[in-house]
């Protein structure tokens, strides 16, 4: 009983990383209708700028914030540089921009920092949690950010101005546009707060990976299979889905003979094609009509 406990505990962990990035993956996704498979990348290029900072002698908290501001900053510019000359173009065009994205932001990577693995530090460190061996404090501590930023979020998108002309903007631009809503800019402010939410995952997952130019690779895969298993219209769903996967992932690496750590990804990828065979809206999802 106190394995199982033990995995599910690890599994909310990891979840609350794969929660964070579907729900960044979802937010572009409800902005310009298409997958940002580079948003890995974009995570795990702030996560290196994080680390550069603490290199150069800044705090791990101011070096945080840092991050999400450039993060944010970021992701404004790659949407109006890049993807807004797309944003009529066919579905492809926009799959190859994504593609290259990835390449080049990896390349860069690469070529700044290396392909050598780095330890990235914690604040909440690695002792057991209220002197429980059950989960360590920075699962916990990961658990807790992750929580402060879905809370924080409900309160922008629930309570202010600019998240309500966000979801209008989203859910209805052509009637957005009729009250004076600029959606060009609404799709802008929701890149900037994907990148800046990527970050957030990239930073909290990096003491447990390291910190390489790959290291968000698997991570992309389990939050494209929690925002299909929560469903890709509900932002709610996407972070249901983080925490269900990595429950999911665990207790099948732990329960299920012959699986182990080696074959948690093909189960992540199987998890995304049965969804889509069963129910392509995923759990909190919604068909999606447009008119023609």
């Amino acid at each position: 009983m106190e394995l199982f406990i033990n995995q599910v505990l690890a599994g909310i962990a990891t979840g609350a990383i794969y929660a964070c990035m579907a729900l960044a993956i979802v937010m572009i996704f409800q902005a310009i209708d298409h997958l940002n498979f580079a948003q890995g990348e974009m995570a795990m290029f702030a996560t290196f700028i994080a680390w550069q900072l603490m290199q150069w002698g800044v705090p791990y908290w101011w070096a945080f914030l840092l991050t999400l501001i450039i993060s944010f900053a970021g992701g404004v510019i790659i949407e109006r540089v890049l993807f807004k000359p797309l944003a009529k173009a066919p579905v492809l065009t926009n799959v190859a921009g994504f593609i290259a994205l990835f390449a080049i932001i990896n390349s860069v990577a690469g070529l700044i920092w290396d392909f050598t693995i780095k330890q990235f530090p914690t604040p909440f460190g690695s002792s057991p949690f209220l002197g429980s061996q059950l989960i360590s404090t920075h699962q916990a501590g990961m658990i807790g950010v992750t929580l402060a930023l879905l809370i924080a979020l409900f309160m922008f998108f629930r309570f202010t101005r600019i998240g309500l002309a966000m979801r209008a903007a989203a859910a209805m631009p052509e009637s957005a546009r009729l009250v004076g809503i600029n959606t060009g800019w609404m799709v802008a402010l929701g890149w900037g707060m994907a990148s800046a939410i990527g970050a957030i995952a990239g930073i909290l997952i990096a003491p447990v990976v390291f910190l390489e130019p790959n290291m968000m690779g698997g991570v992309l895969i389990y939050g494209f299979a929690a925002a299909v298993l929560g469903g890709l219209t509900s932002p709610l769903g996407s972070v249901l889905g983080g925490f269900l996967v990595g429950i999911f992932e665990n207790l099948v690496g732990t329960y299920v003979p012959g699986v182990g750590n080696e074959l948690k990804l093909p189960i992540a990828l199987a998890l995304i094609v049965i969804v889509l065979v069963v129910k392509p809206t995923g759990l909190m999802g919604h068909t999606v009509v447009k008119r023609v």
